[in-house]
């Protein structure tokens, strides 16, 4: 069987917002149940864990009724970091379970399908698998008192969902932690295990502040 993680940990700072940016609405519906609508209409068979701080839960469960929200799936306890967050998801994993696990955020309702299903299909046969799209505007290298124009073909940008063998996430998440863990590929290239890069879909953005809503709702 094949999983996802759909880790919410967002507080809504940047988007000004008291609610959290998961659970602001996008098109008439909170972001978070499009994103696992559109994992849900990649496989039926796809167990979802979503991992929500504790004390978002009773929110989510609220708006899931005002919703009529009906996708099912498993839930997980936040952590006090994206990474301790993933370690709980994984936690609901069985040990001896075989296949691929994914990791997306929440705040990406935009995914498309075909790049979630590539993602999946690639990681069974090498393990770890991330999607990028390329950097089109110029980029500049910054050093304490000048910058420089770096090669942006030489830099990527990197979406999510990250997908891994389970047994190697699991693995590489037995680490402790340290600050140099930005994503979970970083976590299992730390493990030593190589990443595979996919092409992504400029449309899956990370919706964080105001402009990101705006963007959302062309989109829907």
């Amino acid at each position: 069987m094949d999983y996802v993680i759909i880790v919410a940990g967002g507080k809504g700072l940047r988007m000004g917002s008291d609610i959290p940016k998961q659970f602001l609405p996008v098109g008439g519906k909170p972001v978070l149940m499009r994103t696992l609508e559109r994992f849900r209409a990649y496989s039926a068979d796809l167990c979802i864990i979503l991992v929500l701080p504790k004390a978002q839960q009773d929110y989510w469960h609220e708006l899931c009724k005002k919703y009529a929200f009906n996708v099912d799936y498993l839930l997980a306890d936040g952590g006090q970091t994206r990474f301790h967050s993933v370690q709980n998801g994984l936690a609901l994993v069985p040990n001896d379970a075989q296949g691929v696990v994914g990791v997306h955020d929440g705040v990406r309702p935009f995914p498309d399908i075909d790049v979630i299903r590539k993602c999946y299909e690639t990681a069974r046969k090498k393990k770890a698998v991330i999607p990028v799209i390329p950097v089109v505007e110029t980029i500049r290298q910054l050093s304490c008192n000048s910058s420089r124009t770096v090669p942006r073909d030489e830099f990527r940008l990197v979406q999510t969902p990250q997908t891994f063998d389970i047994q190697l996430l699991k693995a590489a998440n037995q680490q402790p932690y340290n600050d140099g863990f930005t994503d979970d590929a970083s976590v299992v290239e730390s493990y030593g295990q190589e990443i595979t890069l996919v092409e992504g879909n400029r449309e899956n953005i990370k919706i964080t502040t105001p402009y990101d809503l705006k963007i959302a709702e062309v989109l829907i």
